[in-house]
């Protein structure tokens, strides 16, 4: 993979959450003082107990909706033949408690949220973390987000024999590389496919759930922070009424239900069932849904606000629930089809049914956040095309809302809820997208534990042979659920799939021909320094996505039309991974030791107004190069160009796969990357530069 900045990519440097957010600036040499603070080791942020607990408050609502509703169709969606016994019973919540306790609270929460990037969480996180250790340089590989100081850690850290050979191993496995990615972007994919199949499976009836489905990607676009403060207070009153009623059943129906807890019952129930137990146990696993939102949704809170809310009050919530509706199920086995509205007193039966309507709705915002830090990650790696990404907070850097990712995950939860018309075939399409995302993050965190953190083997295997075996043994059981509604999270996940794989691939290819054929300031010079070549007053803002050295596309351009503006800038516009830059701040300028030809990087944070009009940033930029003038002959210069007449360039390159690189490189190229290319934003859409003072120039690369 070269070492060059992409033009398909907004920001180059790594977009992690809760980075410092104060000010400084980023030129183009090596010494200036951003480029030397982003550089410094990440340090979290602190937050102190009160916004720690106000944190866990908001994540009832965004991370803990789903996880939260399960008991709303766990114990319903278990099918036993003949008559339901007492140890059938207890078996099924001793499997639920163990489901719960293992995956949830052991895996995730003590381990998986350690293995953070910068704050942010997900399968695109494990990804980043491990390219800061290892070199990849295949094809298909993800941009490489690595600092520069992080080469100590990739080149002179000392490990075990067995860390130095597992790395070693991997950056001399291009195959594996490609492997380790295509795994990445799959689970990557599965996580968005999981955003639209939650909202699926809030609703019984298609008209209501079509309008509660409307309403809830439309309220998206007001922020984690409002979301979370309004869906919180619904699912705090879900969790204490639903506490408050299973204590009341565990007393009136049988007290000695917490028994179960005892894993006894769960080996005697799949000795006394069979096969029969392997076949509930994908009903049992939806207990778990919504567990990966607690990794994924990292970036929008913080590690100790998560692990409190589960640890404190989601979990013992969960278990108190779960251990009601067994107990009042006990004394009527008949009603276990309806399990959840069975176990429900009457004298509080609808009051209970709107909040648990109301929750269902909730539990669909843990995947839709999750989707969006995973399309953020995605544009800092540079594997997706670029989407417009607003941070909704001032606070913190990871709560951001993507329009079109909110569109189009409406649009397919919609299609879910209309084509299929049974909560049942959803639900069977939930649990296995679900399960083959834990089953790659348990394989990814692996991995981290083994090339990153060191541990001992004994203690890798403690953690891999129990969670692979365990996500093993429910996946082969969710495999039988394909043909009735399984095949849905696939089909969504090969349609993102297909996006990433093919940005990716075109993006690589054109990182590797800007390299190759950058321009130096040496050849610019001579081009400029010929008779034949024309030099009209004015200013040209030549605008790319290249931060470092000068596009091929300017080549391009003077070569055919054998002009250029008597001063020129080359223009950069990128979003930093701090909250605002100062005003002083906001341009950074450099001669680039050729006559009347400078490169300017705009530079904003992601709280900063990106919306500026043409004639002050014109203003703006001549200001900033003045100073960097030489002498007053050259200021005077570039007042005079500025004042007969500005023109805005825009290089817009178009891929063409050669004959011989075969049909699905073709395809990949030649259509799929390029269209997405053509609708994707542009970094430079937020200037209001007057439609009569643009200029678009093409340029094919066949790769």
């Amino acid at each position: 993979m070269a070492a060059v900045e992409p033009e398909d990519r907004e920001v180059d440097v790594e977009s992690g959450s809760n980075r410092d957010s104060g000010h400084g600036k980023i030129g183009f040499g090596r010494d200036t003082s951003f480029e030397k603070k982003i550089q410094a080791p990440y340090v979290p942020k602190e937050f102190s107990r009160m916004q720690t607990l106000l944190l866990a408050y908001q994540t009832l609502g965004v991370v803990y909706g789903d996880l939260g509703t399960s008991p709303l169709y766990v114990i319903s969606s278990v099918k036993l033949p003949g008559v339901v016994t007492e140890g059938d019973l207890l078996g099924i919540f001793s499997l639920i408690f163990w489901t719960l306790t293992l995956i949830p609270l052991t895996k995730y929460v003590f381990i998986v949220l350690r293995a953070d990037d910068h704050g942010e969480g997900g399968t695109f996180a494990l990804y980043s973390f491990l390219c800061r250790y290892i070199k990849f340089e295949s094809k298909l590989s993800i941009q490489n987000t690595t600092l520069p100081s992080d080469a100590s850690m990739r080149y002179f850290t000392q490990g075990s024999a067995l860390k130095s050979k597992t790395k070693s191993f991997i950056e001399r496995s291009p195959s594996f590389q490609n492997f380790l990615t295509f795994v990445v972007l799959l689970g990557t994919c599965m996580v968005i496919g999981d955003g639209a199949l939650t909202p699926a499976t809030s609703g019984y009836v298609i008209l209501m759930s079509v309008v509660l489905l409307l309403a809830l990607f439309l309220f998206q676009r007001f922020g984690t922070s409002k979301v979370g403060f309004s869906f919180s207070p619904i699912m705090l009153m879900w969790f204490v009424s639903n506490v408050l009623i299973g204590i009341y059943n565990m007393c009136v129906y049988y007290p000695p239900v917490l028994k179960a807890l005892s894993p006894s019952y769960m080996f005697t129930f799949f000795a006394r069932n069979g096969l029969t137990g392997w076949t509930i146990l994908g009903a049992v696993f939806l207990c778990t849904t919504g567990a990966e939102a607690m990794f994924a949704d990292l970036g929008h809170f913080n590690k100790r606000s998560i692990q409190w809310a589960f640890s404190a009050f989601v979990y013992p919530a969960l278990v108190i629930t779960y251990g009601g509706q067994i107990a009042y199920l006990i004394k009527n086995p008949d009603e276990i089809s309806t399990a959840f509205y069975s176990t429900i007193p009457h004298a509080v039966y609808w009051p209970m049914f709107i909040v648990a309507t109301l929750a269902a709705i909730v539990a669909s915002q843990s995947m839709i956040s999750a989707s969006f830090s995973i399309v953020k990650q995605s544009l800092a790696l540079g594997c997706f095309p670029r989407v417009n990404v607003k941070h909704t907070s001032s606070k913190f850097a990871g709560q951001i809302y993507s329009s079109e990712v909110n569109y189009v995950l409406m649009v397919i939860c919609i299609a879910l809820v209309v084509g299929f018309r049974d909560g049942t075939q959803i639900g069977n399409a939930y649990g296995v997208v679900v399960i083959w995302v834990m089953i790659i993050t348990t394989c990814l965190v692996t991995l981290v534990m083994l090339v990153i953190w060191d541990l001992n083997i004994l203690l890798i295997l403690a953690f891999f042979v129990p969670f692979i075996f365990i996500e093993g043994v429910f996946m082969t059981s969710l495999l039988s659920k394909i043909p009735q509604g399984g095949w849905a999270p696939f089909a969504i996940s090969a349609f993102f799939l297909i996006i990433m794989l093919s940005w990716t691939r075109g993006r690589s290819k054109k990182t590797v021909y800007d390299a190759q054929r950058r321009l130096k300031s040496t050849e610019l010079s001579e081009m400029l320094s010929s008779s034949t070549l024309h030099r009209p007053p004015g200013i040209c803002f030549f605008c790319t996505d290249l931060v470092h050295g000068i596009p091929p596309i300017i080549r391009h351009y003077i070569q055919h039309t054998s002009s250029v503006r008597e001063i020129m800038v080359i223009v950069t516009i990128r979003t930093l991974p701090i909250k605002t830059v100062l005003p002083e701040e906001r341009f950074d300028v450099e001669q680039l030791g050729v006559s009347g030809v400078y490169k300017c990087l705009v530079q904003f944070g992601y709280k900063d107004s990106t919306s500026m009009e043409g004639d002050d940033f014109v203003a703006s930029v001549v200001a900033k190069l003045s100073e960097i003038a030489e002498s007053p002959e050259e200021v005077e210069t570039l007042r005079a160009a500025m004042e007969k007449g500005v023109v805005f360039v825009t290089g817009r390159t178009i891929l063409k796969s050669k004959e011989s690189n075969g049909w699905l490189d073709r395809v990949v190229v030649n259509k799929i990357y390029r269209f997405f290319q053509k609708n994707s934003r542009s970094a430079i859409a937020s200037l209001k530069v007057p439609p009569g003072k643009t200029l678009q120039v093409g340029m094919l690369y066949e790769i």
